[in-house]
């Protein structure tokens, strides 16, 4: 994109070799960033389209990024995950939250296929600054403490404030296939399914059953609360409605477990965020 200028320092989110790379855009105005989704809708909830807008300039950006980030990387506005090149906005709105959400680590989803490690995804988590007003117990301790401790993570899962996950595909892939590496992920984490629980798995089944899902994809999760998670799903741009909510406490807490359990789909994206947080909660 005209504009873009490659700061030469890293956030430090990835435990990688190579560096987060942070890119910052320079009089780009929102009519160049495609916001409407021309995707397949289920109409599971209201027609009426709820905006996902971004944030561009640096006084929108709260304290909490400045504290994730360098004091020189402050006003970056993407973020690059450096295994797949995806880029990341550092502060969003997503659809159906009430509030911006600020990026705080990245990291990729990689498969084998035929012998041949593959990069499926990228994926961002984006937290209510707010919540670290709940996180003060862990003040004070290092990205690796923070790693190992399901407690931290439990406790950003049950809390009010709104979280996200925005995932970006690397690579084609069909909505069967990636709901069924999910659903494989999902299923060990709720031990006994209730009626509620499968009803919500159908619905966010539905949400990729039949849908191709080409690279550059966005799929956004967000927490609105314990047992309440929205879907959105674009291929043609950053999406501006959700496509499902699942109601399931279960569902909701163990679709989070996937990516920030004690055994995580993604190592690199729990590492980068609780470098993230270790950064927050100096």
């Amino acid at each position: 994109m005209a504009g873009a200028v490659a700061a030469s320092t890293a956030l430090g989110f990835s435990p990688l070799t190579h560096p987060t790379r942070i890119l910052v855009h320079k009089g780009v105005s929102n009519s160049t960033l495609p916001l409407s989704s021309h995707g397949q809708s289920f109409s599971l909830l209201s027609s009426t389209p709820m905006h996902f807008s971004s944030h561009k300039s640096s006084r929108n950006q709260p304290l909490f990024l400045a504290q994730v980030a360098s004091s020189s990387d402050a006003n970056a506005e993407y973020v690059e995950e450096p295994e797949t090149n995806v880029k990341f906005q550092t502060c969003l709105n997503f659809p159906g939250c009430s509030n911006s959400l600020t990026l705080l680590g990245t990291g990729y989803r990689e498969k084998i296929f035929a012998i041949v490690s593959v990069k499926v995804y990228a994926a961002g988590l984006y937290l209510d600054q707010h919540i670290t007003r709940e996180l003060n117990a862990w003040k004070g301790q290092s990205k690796d403490a923070i790693q190992g401790n399901s407690s931290l993570f439990q406790t950003i899962f049950q809390s009010s404030f709104e979280k996200s996950l925005q995932i970006i595909l690397a690579r084609n892939i069909d909505g069967k296939t990636f709901w069924e590496a999910l659903s494989d992920a999902i299923s060990p984490r709720i031990p006994s399914s209730t009626t509620v629980d499968e009803i919500a798995l159908s619905i966010f089944r539905s949400v990729f059953l039949d849908r191709p899902l080409k690279k550059g994809t966005f799929i956004i999760l967000t927490w609105l609360n314990p047992s309440k998670l929205l879907v959105s799903v674009s291929s043609n741009g950053l999406p501006s409605t959700i496509d499902a909510a699942i109601e399931s406490e279960n569902v909701s807490c163990a679709l989070f477990n996937v990516f920030l359990g004690d055994s995580p789909v993604s190592p690199s994206l729990k590492a980068s965020v609780a470098e993230g947080l270790s950064k927050v909660l100096k």
